[in-house]
């Protein structure tokens, strides 16, 4: 971005910032506890919804699970905080027949064949 175009941007920032009453020092307080929140989530879904280990197992996770999947594929990996994939590159966050019994006896269906 040039120098023109950056002053420009902090020029409207500043206005819009003095428009609804906020502060530098508020602005920096929310980044500073959405850091702290983003730090302490230790498991996420595609969707974005997150937990971080404490109280009640969210409503999302607890579905997921009682559907078959692990605990450890919705874990944050610390890094770039995207869900692991299989081994195959394969992505099954979007498989319709997750944790069914037509999914769990694939192996059994493939054998028989």
């Amino acid at each position: 971005m040039d120098e023109r175009k950056r002053e420009s941007m902090v020029a409207y920032l500043r206005r819009r910032m003095a428009e609804f009453g906020i502060k530098p020092d508020d602005l920096a307080e929310s980044i500073a506890r959405d850091q702290r929140r983003r730090s302490e989530t230790r498991y996420r879904n595609a969707a974005g919804e997150t937990w971080d280990d404490k109280g009640k197992i969210p409503q999302w996770l607890q579905q997921a699970m009682s559907a078959g999947q692990s605990l450890e594929h919705f874990a944050v990996n610390g890094v770039s905080g995207q869900l692991p994939r299989g081994p195959s590159g394969v992505d099954w966050r979007n498989d319709p027949f997750a944790g069914t019994r037509l999914a769990r006896n694939v192996r059994s269906l493939a054998s028989a064949g």
